[in-house]
């Protein structure tokens, strides 16, 4: 690819003609086959989550999240409700479809709409929806809602640099590893160095084609295992 130049012979970045500052992410429900986004609500999905949540053997996932672990309902409640208030973060429940009950959160934050980017973060999946067509969905359902609708240029991710599942579910989703920000945040006590990954607009009709395609009934065995990774259908469809 050629590089662009000013007048004065330095090179400068494409030209982006008719931007305009994108939306700002709503209280929005999302439908998908195996779930549903709403604004969080703590009336109607704390005890759902707190007793999610609490399905856990032990309280790990809360490792290298900001909070928890919540060992009683009313402090959960109240952290749903502060969660509720906010809009950036502004949070999602995860709702399984098959029970209606909310069974993980999460949330679209660091929204810049003069730049058109936005980061999913404080993911909050329980063990009632890891490891199933609902987490991938969740997630596929925010970022067709981030590009498709609002129209936003970059999606990050971003986590402890430690984290070694969570930098494994954002290379699965089919986010591109940037490299680490050394000494970023202080949280729990403990310093972190933060990895960065993100997806662009320009790559997001390929990783589209390839949720939807995951996502079908067809892609599912009578066990339920997949039969194509999202990894493979990506390249398929490169």
């Amino acid at each position: 690819m050629s590089t662009l130049t000013n007048e004065y012979g330095q090179p400068i970045g494409a030209p982006q003609p008719g931007w305009s500052p994108r939306p700002l992410p709503s209280a929005v429900t999302l439908e998908g086959s195996y779930c549903r986004l709403e604004p969080l609500d703590p009336e109607r999905h704390a005890d759902d989550l707190y007793a999610a949540y609490r399905a856990a053997p032990d309280a790990r996932d809360w490792t290298y999240l900001p909070v928890g672990p919540f060992d009683d309902p009313q402090v959960y409640r109240r952290h749903a409700e502060a969660l509720a208030r906010s809009t950036d973060p502004r949070h999602f429940a995860v709702i399984d479809r098959k029970t209606g009950k909310a069974v993980g959160s999460m949330a679209l934050m660091r929204i810049e709409p003069a730049h058109g980017v936005v980061e999913v973060g404080h993911v909050a999946f329980s063990p009632l929806l890891k490891r199933t067509p609902i987490s991938t969905e969740a997630q596929f359902l925010l970022m067709s809602y981030v590009f498709d609708e609002l129209g936003y240029r970059r999606y990050e991710w971003k986590c402890d640099s430690l984290n070694a599942p969570s930098r494994a579910a954002a290379e699965r989703l089919g986010f591109k590893f940037e490299g680490i920000f050394r000494q970023v945040v202080i949280y729990k006590g403990r310093s972190r160095d933060t990895a960065w990954f993100s997806i662009l607009d320009k790559e997001w009709p390929v990783q589209k084609q390839a949720f939807k395609t995951w996502l079908s009934a067809d892609n599912f065995d009578e066990q339920g295992g997949q039969r194509k990774s999202l990894a493979d259908l990506r390249q398929m469809f490169a």
